[in-house]
């Protein structure tokens, strides 16, 4: 009977052994039959968006998602899932009142604003809110309302480059504003809400959003005469507790080494988040259940992170940071990869000095020749406020998926209009495809495209990024 058998058994050995290696294209022609066939990120994100509502960090919203997600994660397979617990202040609205020429005008308070405020003042235009708007006019807006645009200004000089609204706060402050009334860019009433505060901590003035038709009929006015304001507000700032949670498949062969890739699970109070940033870390989740379903078992350690805080100034991430560098492993940080309000990529965005100029162009060559909806668009754009932003100073590459959404979805960015009705099933499945074998074929890569920036390379490319001037602003502009 031994006998007999052994030449088999042999023979079977010899087989296997010789069996073709799975290529990476039939790698991702597995991932995409899987993701298509058991996609379940859709369903998640209305079911969350239905049973909790605003995901705002340190409500009790902000701790159903958390634990809601990390039941996510166990469900999907995962043993290694961990909450990573901090404590901060965080900023959180309370009432607002506001007459524009003794009429009531609809607002809502931005971000840190004070915890109580009460101020009247003339309004003074000021563009689009820039330093060469305060240059142009020196003193204007000093004992006054700061009234600007959140875009650039139709007319403005060419090259006019845009900054964030809490950059354009922080100018109005420094050149003596009492207040600052921004007026919205998207037709429809709209209005939103954001943070005003570079730094995280409460401002010393109000700051409050329009709508963009109320603004421009203001604008007008201003033409001709003058026009003031009464801002009247409470807000709270309290110490509160909140958790990333962070799911872990260890890496076959160089498990110290770390591919990060995140989303920011919380969301602003005024609706459900399912835009800003549900597409994202739902995504994220997707790609983590997908990771399990197809048995990927990448050379290096992957770490899938939901991040509570990035709309309050990027607090989990921040966090997450400082462990790291506290621990030493910030060394160990490869690559961080974020989706954020990202939706039906076309391409990728490799920030980070790259050393190999062609890896994402051949990675997103196979992507390609699995859908040709993937146009492999590469670029190498970084900007900040968002939780790559922590790690990017650190040195580390970061990568992101050049999205293609309706750009009209994007007007309900921190509005009131961001509703799971507005999510497009099929380009979240393919934010979850094309995500998968991104990450996989970064974190299984024989050598990784770029590696962790010096102090010194990493402040030439916030130079060379545009990124000195809003960084300094902030206060993070860690150089001489």
């Amino acid at each position: 009977m031994k006998l007999s058998i052994l030449p088999a058994a042999l023979m079977l050995l010899a087989a296997t052994a010789c069996k073709k290696q799975e290529t990476i294209h039939d790698t991702f022609a597995r991932i995409d039959a899987e993701v298509k066939n058991n996609f379940d990120s859709y369903a998640a994100l209305e079911k969350a968006t239905s049973t909790i509502g605003h995901r705002l960090t340190g409500s009790e919203n902000g701790k159903k998602a958390e634990e809601f997600t990390f039941n996510k994660f166990k469900e999907y397979g995962f043993d290694d899932v961990a909450y990573q617990d901090f404590e901060v202040t965080a900023w959180s609205r309370g009432t607002i009142s506001v007459q524009i020429d003794g009429d009531s005008v609809p607002a809502v308070t931005l971000g840190h604003s004070p915890v109580q405020a009460d101020i009247s003042g003339e309004l003074v235009d000021m563009g689009s809110g820039l330093e060469s708007d305060y240059t142009a006019k020196p003193d204007a807006a000093k004992g006054k309302i700061a009234f600007f645009y959140i875009g650039i200004l139709p007319g403005s000089p060419a090259g006019s480059r845009n900054l964030h609204r809490s950059e354009k706060t922080a100018i109005a402050i420094r050149h003596g504003a009492i207040g600052v009334i921004i007026y919205n860019q998207v037709d429809g009433g709209i209005m939103f809400t954001g943070t005003a505060s570079v730094t995280g901590e409460v401002l010393n003035i109000p700051a409050i959003c329009i709508p963009k038709e109320e603004g421009f009929k203001i604008k007008e006015k201003l033409k001709t005469r003058k026009v003031s304001a009464h801002i009247a507000m409470t807000n709270h700032s309290d110490p509160i507790k909140a958790r990333n949670v962070v799911a872990t498949i260890k890496g076959s062969e160089l498990p110290d080494e770390k591919i990060l890739i995140g989303g920011h699970l919380d969301s602003w109070d005024l609706a459900t988040g399912a835009i800003d940033n549900g597409i994202g870390s739902f995504a994220v989740l997707d790609i983590a259940r997908a990771f399990k379903a197809n048995n990927l078992q990448p050379k290096r350690t992957v770490q899938f992170i939901m991040f509570m805080g990035e709309e309050q100034g990027l607090l989990g991430s921040t966090y997450m940071v400082q462990q790291a560098i506290k621990d030493g492993s910030i060394e160990n940080i490869r690559y961080m990869m974020n989706l954020d309000m990202t939706g039906n990529p076309i391409g990728i965005n490799a920030g980070g000095k790259l050393d190999d100029s062609t890896f994402f162009k051949s990675l997103g060559s196979e992507i390609n020749r699995i859908d040709t909806v993937f146009k492999n668009k590469i670029t190498g754009e970084s900007g900040l406020h968002s939780d790559h932003q922590p790690f990017m100073l650190e040195g580390v590459p970061v990568l992101d998926l050049n999205g293609n959404l309706d750009r009209s979805i994007y007007g309900c960015y921190h509005a009131n209009c961001d509703d799971f009705k507005l999510v497009n099933k099929q380009h979240l499945m393919n934010t979850s495809r094309f995500g998968t074998m991104v990450l996989y074929g970064l974190a299984n890569a024989d050598k990784l495209p770029a590696s962790k920036m010096d102090s010194e390379t990493t402040r030439q490319f916030m130079i060379d990024n545009h990124l000195e001037e809003p960084l300094k602003l902030a206060g993070d502009w860690k150089w001489e």
